[in-house]
């Protein structure tokens, strides 16, 4: 497959891009070795496939539930199990499969192909995008049973610990990650969700801090400090579930960049080859030998900036490419597939504000299965 006339986000001028067998071949300014099919574009851009540092596949469904600005994680949890437990079990209802299912289509819609689940191990039998799980994860300090063992027991194959920690704006909250390096007493890999409350000297003892800032702002009105933490460890991206945040990435990338916290390719390189480097993925960037995480997008503005790129949403995306594979086209490349033999019988039809997509799987059966179990929820898009 051959992906002609691009502009990747960062280079000078358009470009071709050369897949084959999941793979990125070549990128180059003229078309060299004929692929045995091609998609051309016109005034669009390129760039890796989204990685998405933090989510929990299964609680995607719910809508933001929360009823004051709290202190941290703990009094949030206890305040919405005591005034919005109905609403919590309309959800939990619906089979985990349909849940984990459309979690995996949230963040396809918005152009990431790899996601980061926190929470128990996952059975996804779904191919959309890389899920990954290759590590040990914990809840936190005060909801997971028995973490200090979890931590350092011997015999730990995988490379890092996942945990919230950190999540408020009190001393408990500053506290708690101190207790947590306390007790690393092999010095495992810490990688840290939200941590809007640590400082410096904690930051130097963490593998990395997933960043998480609508989330946090959502809870606790603040976020992490990532302009302080990002001299000390590794700054990656994450958008938590619908619990706490909204759907679209695209506007958490939005809020971030109004911070100034991360310069423009600092935030960009946190949800792509940053992410990719902490994961230890082959990916994350868009040059030879990569896997063929690929996304393609209309061009709204300055292709020379990264201004277009920050100002995308998911109707906007074109194509998303995992490993090589097509998983989501617009309605604008039917054609052109058609006529390069593609098989667009497993692709399911759904609109995003009037934009036409086309979708790996039957994701309005998706939609009308969940419905099945709470008539009244919403979803971003139409079938």
């Amino acid at each position: 497959m051959l992906l002609k006339n691009v502009h990747i986000v960062g280079a000078p001028a358009p470009q071709h891009i050369h897949i084959q067998n999941g793979k990125i071949k070549a990128v180059a300014d003229a078309d060299g070795d004929q692929a045995t099919s091609s998609l051309s574009f016109e005034n669009a851009i390129a760039f890796p496939g989204l990685i998405n540092s933090h989510d929990h596949l299964d609680f995607n469904l719910f809508p933001q539930i929360g009823n004051h600005i709290y202190n941290n994680y703990t009094e949030w949890s206890r305040d919405i199990r005591k005034n919005n437990q109905p609403d919590i079990d309309a959800v939990l209802k619906i089979p985990i499969k349909l849940r984990t299912q459309w979690g995996l289509y949230k963040n396809l819609l918005n152009g990431v192909t790899t996601v980061v689940n926190h929470g128990e191990h996952l059975k996804i039998d779904e191919k959309l995008l890389n899920v990954f799980q290759d590590c040990y994860s914990l809840h936190s300090i005060h909801f997971e049973n028995n973490w200090k063992y979890q931590l350092n027991g011997l015999f730990k194959k995988k490379s890092s610990f996942v945990i919230h920690v950190g999540e408020g704006t009190d001393k408990a909250s500053g506290k708690e990650i101190d207790t947590l390096i306390k007790w690393n007493l092999f010095k495992r890999k810490l990688v840290g969700v939200h941590a809007v409350a640590m400082n410096a000297t904690q930051a130097g003892r963490f593998h990395a801090v997933v960043w998480c800032p609508v989330s946090n702002y959502f809870l606790l009105d603040a976020t992490t400090d990532v302009s302080l933490l990002k001299k000390y460890t590794r700054i990656i991206f994450g958008t938590d579930s619908t619990l706490t945040s909204g759907w679209n990435i695209w506007e958490h990338l939005r809020m971030a960049r109004k911070t100034a916290m991360l310069s423009d390719n600092e935030l960009l390189d946190s949800i792509t080859a940053a992410a990719a480097t902490v994961w230890g993925l082959n990916k994350g960037t868009i040059e030879t030998g990569k896997d063929a995480d690929i996304v393609i997008a209309k061009n709204n503005g300055d292709d020379k900036t990264l201004d277009t790129f920050y100002s995308l949403n998911p109707e906007d995306i074109l194509l998303v490419m995992q490993r090589g594979n097509i998983r989501l086209f617009d309605e604008s490349l039917y054609d052109q597939l058609k006529s390069a033999s593609f098989d667009t019988d497993g692709f399911g039809k759904v609109s995003i504000n009037d934009h036409v997509k086309f979708v790996e799987g039957d994701l309005p059966a998706l939609i009308g299965e969940i419905k099945k179990y709470k008539a009244d929820i919403s979803f971003p898009i139409t079938s």
